[in-house]
């Protein structure tokens, strides 16, 4: 099968005929139909990511469909499916609490196993794959990937987000205007913060109620004045220390600021106002992934027509261009993300 491989790293990816994956006993093998191209695909390539070694098979956000499955599996071939890219192992202690994303056992195709810049991707723990519903195309499910999952988590499962409240969010990638998309369709009022005026007024244009340049400086500050004395949850979308820290300093009150830009590499420890921190009684979450039990309250949100997803895809791409999606977050990148529908080329 036709993958593109880690060879070194801040290079482009070798694309390589491999051999297509074994099927596990819990799990399939699946024609990869759509890849997203993410920022944790960058921080691996770029070397930043501790777990991604060359060799790897990158590519996290899949949707595919079955071609094999293995004889513990409760899948069948043809059936088109979409997954979170912590697959939990649905036993240890974490995951009977519903609590899937801290699972001990958890597998991670794309970062240790081949991930699905390739033509199939191995899934094991198949009971974390979800059934794609039939109005949604393969293309807006892996751009869900990670980004959109993580959003909803992040929102609804650890900061509690309410209808009403202010929300910041700090970088409108694909994860940041996904929070945004997603917040506005919770009730809130979202004020977004980048540094491309093109991002900005793409999150405007979305629902966005105000725009903040962060070139211009005094970030918290500014957002403390829009939303009359802080906003009630701030979330990070880089994993920068400059957003973290104008994050926790733009809250209210009992605000609440939410981790989910991936600080790892030289970012991995950061230098924090902790005195915003202590003076505002604040709350500090984590958030890294989704449960996959979360599925069905996120994928009915969509169905219903209560947020449209679509504008978070930008382009369909080749398999042999994900390396120059790759190397454009060397730097500020446009509107919306990338996502492979062709692996052949």
């Amino acid at each position: 099968m036709r993958a593109a491989v880690l060879r070194e790293y801040n290079a482009d990816l070798s694309l390589e005929d491999v051999a297509q994956p074994a099927c596990p006993e819990d799990g399939v093998v699946l024609r990869v139909l759509a890849c997203g191209v993410c920022r944790s695909d960058w921080h691996g390539w770029s070397g930043e990511h501790p777990r991604v070694k060359p060799g790897q098979i990158g590519g996290h956000e899949y949707c595919g469909e079955v071609v094999e499955a293995g004889p513990r599996s409760r899948w069948r071939v043809g059936d088109v499916l979409v997954a979170p890219f912590i697959l939990a192992c649905g036993s240890c202690p974490n995951c009977q609490s519903g609590e899937q994303t801290t699972c001990p056992n958890q597998r991670l195709p794309g970062f240790v196993e081949p991930g699905a810049f390739a033509e199939y991707v191995a899934v094991p723990y198949d009971h974390n794959l979800t059934r794609l519903p039939e109005s949604m195309s393969p293309t807006l499910a892996a751009g869900l990937g990670c980004r959109v999952t993580t959003a909803w988590h992040a929102l609804t499962g650890r900061a509690a987000l309410k209808g009403g409240e202010w929300l910041a969010v700090h970088g409108t990638g694909g994860l940041g205007l996904s929070t945004m998309l997603l917040g506005r369709a919770l009730g809130a009022r979202v004020v977004v913060v980048d540094v491309v005026q093109e991002k900005l007024d793409h999150a405007l244009s979305l629902g966005a109620e105000a725009a903040i340049d962060a070139r211009e400086g005094e970030t918290a500050a500014r957002i403390r004045e829009i939303t009359g004395g802080g906003a009630h949850v701030s979330v990070e979308a880089l994993g920068i220390d400059a957003t973290v820290n104008a994050s926790v300093e733009c809250l209210r009150p009992l605000g609440r600021h939410v981790q989910l830009g991936m600080p790892v590499g030289h970012q991995a420890r950061m230098d924090i106002n902790m005195n915003a921190v202590y003076m505002g009684n604040l709350a500090l979450y984590g958030s890294r992934g989704m449960p996959s039990w979360r599925y069905p309250s996120l994928l009915s949100l969509i169905e219903s027509g209560a947020v449209d997803l679509s504008p978070l895809i930008a382009r369909e791409i080749a398999l042999s261009d994900v390396s120059a999606e790759l190397r454009a977050m060397n730097g500020p990148t446009p509107p919306g993300v990338a996502v492979v529908t062709d692996f052949l080329n």
